[in-house]
């Protein structure tokens, strides 16, 4: 018997190192472990909650090899945290921080870890500038193009913003660029092409984050609005398999189109949203590729906080 409360705190220690450090299998199993649950508990639990999951998926879940992807298997992750008394997305960051795959190729998504690490380098680089994190300004249309070059690679993106000020003295605006995996920010470009101009240009090179004061040249009085286009030369990363945009407010129309080089076409195209960095995506739906200008586009009429994003697929 007095072995029994030691056995429950080793298993608490273990577990609470898993749902830090990951992977999402070993927490998957040291929470089911902690929890002194067999399989078929767990699956009469799941059941309860509404997500059909069989005894052999949790096996493999737990065992590292098979991963849940489907919106069922997704559903059922989420069920398993409350099950499991353990914290809110704990197990689902787990799932979206994991750059691999079952099969041992690397994820084309951006991984948790990534989306929260580029969040803290751009509020440093903010900070440096002197920019508050509201710059008094709310967007009623964002339209983004972006150009993949004939190496796969996001050779360029062009933006265009409709903005309202919601104070007075409103006189620049922050554009923030993060590149693919291995990207080069001190050796981007930022262009100024339509009533704006480049002030100053800070980035972060492990991460591959770029912030880019534009200034309007004007001070905008609350309520008054404002049209203004930039683009960014990136071209310093390697194959492009996504593009992500992040939210931190609902707002205005968003537009996202990709344009393809000729050499260069992917197989499939996706649009999906992220509710926030840890959720899994949803919304997943397949994009046509057009022939003659060959790009693929997505529109949302209002966005919400969050994340929306097109993914390719290549060859």
């Amino acid at each position: 018997m007095p072995h029994a409360p030691q056995h429950a705190d080793v298993a608490a220690t273990e577990l609470d190192s898993a749902l830090r450090g990951g992977p999402f299998h070993i927490a998957l199993r040291a929470a089911i472990a902690a929890r002194g649950l067999p399989l078929q508990r767990v699956q009469h639990h799941l059941s309860r909650h509404g997500v059909k999951v069989g005894v052999t998926s949790l096996s493999y879940w737990q065992q590292g090899a098979r991963r849940p992807q489907r919106p069922e298997s997704l559903r059922a992750v989420r069920a398993l945290e409350e099950i499991l008394e353990l914290p809110e997305e704990s197990l689902l960051r787990l799932l979206a921080e994991s750059g691999d795959s079952p099969n041992g190729q690397r994820s084309s998504a951006r991984s948790y870890r990534s989306l929260v690490e580029a969040s803290g380098v751009l509020d440093r680089l903010l900070a440096e500038m002197g920019c508050p994190p509201d710059v008094g300004l709310h967007s009623l249309g964002h339209h983004e193009r972006l150009r993949i070059g004939a190496r796969r690679e996001l050779a360029e993106r062009e933006a265009h913003h409709i903005v309202r000020a919601h104070r007075d003295g409103v006189d620049r605006f922050v554009a923030v660029h993060h590149g693919d995996r291995g990207a080069e920010p001190e050796r981007m470009r930022v262009r100024a092409l339509e009533n704006c101009r480049t002030g100053r240009v800070r980035w972060h090179s492990d991460t591959g984050v770029l912030a880019a004061e534009l200034l309007f040249d004007t001070r905008l009085r609350a309520g008054d609005t404002f049209l203004f286009r930039y683009g960014v030369e990136d071209g310093t990363a390697g194959v492009s398999r996504e593009y992500v945009r992040g939210f931190d407010s609902p707002g205005g129309q968003y537009a996202l189109q990709v344009c393809f080089d000729a050499v260069a076409l992917p197989v499939r195209c996706h649009r999906f949203a992220q509710a926030s960095a840890a959720a899994p995506r949803s919304g997943c739906r397949e994009l046509a590729l057009s022939g003659r200008h060959r790009s693929v586009h997505l529109v949302e009429p209002r966005v919400r906080a969050g994340f929306l994003g097109i993914g390719w697929d290549w060859e």
